[in-house]
Formats: C-alpha cells, structure tokens, sequence
C-alpha cells in the first residue's frame, strides 16, 4: 500500500486533484474582493467575519490550506525525481513534446508559494493573531496595502505569473486524471487559457481601481 501512496503517478493524481479544488476556490475569491470596490465597507467585514467563524467555512479553510501544501510540497517532489530521472540535459532539447509553460512550472509555483506567505500574513496570520491588525477590518487593511506601491507591484506581477501558471496547469490536471481526448482537449484547452487571463484580469482590477482611488 505505502509504495502505491509514494509512487509518482499517485502523486500526480493527488496534485491534479488539489489542482482543481484551487481553480474552483479562485472564482469564490474574486467574487468576495470585488465587494473591495464598494465604498461601504461593510459587505466586504460581513463576509470576511462570516468565513473567519461559520464553522463550515472554517473547516473548508483547513482544507484549502492542506491543498496549499500538498499541492506545492508534491510539485516540488515531482520535479526533482524529473530531474534526478534525467540527470544529464538533452544537448538539444526536445521543444516539441514540452511546452513553453510546463517547463517553468516549478518557478512559477515557487513564485506564487512566495506570494502566498506574504498575503498570509497580511491577512490569515492577523486572524489568527499572529500578527499585528484589525482582524474585524480587512476592508481598511486592503485598502491601506494597495495604496502601497512596492506591494501593489509584488501582487500584480504574482497574479501574472498565476496566469502562466495555470495556463499549463488547467489542462494538465484533466489529463493527469485521465480526461485526455482528441475531441475534448482543445475544447479543455480553450476554456484553461480563458480561465488563466480572465480570473487574474479580475484579480488586477481591483487593486489597480483602488489604487488610482
């Protein structure tokens, strides 16, 4: 049973699946930061306040966060038995049956991984207490950051870089699970490279709005 868990083609299941789970969790988000662009900030407090203590959202929570991890943790560990496969490099590598993005996939995760810690501890770490700020006021703490020029950056350039990453990692996931076929793939394609430029778009909007406020 353990080799069947640590093998590689198991963890590229469990990795599709988290995939997934955290494309299907985007939309919920954007959908609750466009309350961002309100001027009365309670809608936005109310629904932060609603999933820091509905004890449904809490346990959902735990769960995206385990997602988090294994979702990373098990990229990580994929791409290093990738590399320790082929310890030697290709003198010329074969571009045909590897795309521009899967290559770069571990950067970009690591990239986003980055990000995450920091938007964790501005807001997940300061409802656990973890850090200083008002954890009833996420509202004022948004603004307040997005206003910061150095932080406005770091969060665009890391919504590009999801962009690229889930441009590979939308359709990647269906095949991984076996969902791979000749009529249904591009159509899947198609609706992975929307999906990379439009929840991003949705994801600029806001913080750019907010900073020419």
């Amino acid at each position: 049973m353990s080799r069947y868990l640590g093998s590689s083609i198991t963890k590229k299941l469990v990795m599709a699946l988290a995939g997934l789970f955290l494309i299907l969790f985007l939309p919920i988000h954007l959908g609750i930061n466009f309350m961002l662009l309100k001027s009365d900030p309670e809608p936005f407090n109310k629904a932060a306040y609603f999933m820091a203590n509905f004890w449904v959202i809490k346990i959902f929570e735990v769960v995206l966060l385990a997602t988090f991890v294994i979702h990373i943790i098990w990229g990580i560990i994929l791409q290093i038995q990738n590399w320790l496969a082929r310890p030697i490099r290709y003198k010329v590598p074969n571009y045909s049956q590897t795309s521009f993005f899967s290559k770069f996939m571990i950067w970009t995760g690591l990239i986003i991984f980055i990000f995450l810690i920091i938007h964790f501890m501005n807001f997940y770490f300061i409802k656990l207490g973890l850090v200083k700020g008002d954890p009833e006021n996420f509202y004022s703490v948004a603004h307040q950051l997005f206003k910061i020029p150095a932080y406005l950056a770091i969060y665009l350039i890391s919504f590009t870089i999801l962009g690229f990453h889930l441009s590979h990692s939308f359709w990647s996931a269906f095949q991984t699970l076996g969902w791979d076929h000749p009529k249904y793939t591009p159509l899947i394609k198609i609706l992975g490279l929307i999906y990379a430029i439009f929840i991003p778009l949705g994801f600029f909007i806001i913080p750019i709005i907010i900073y020419l406020k």
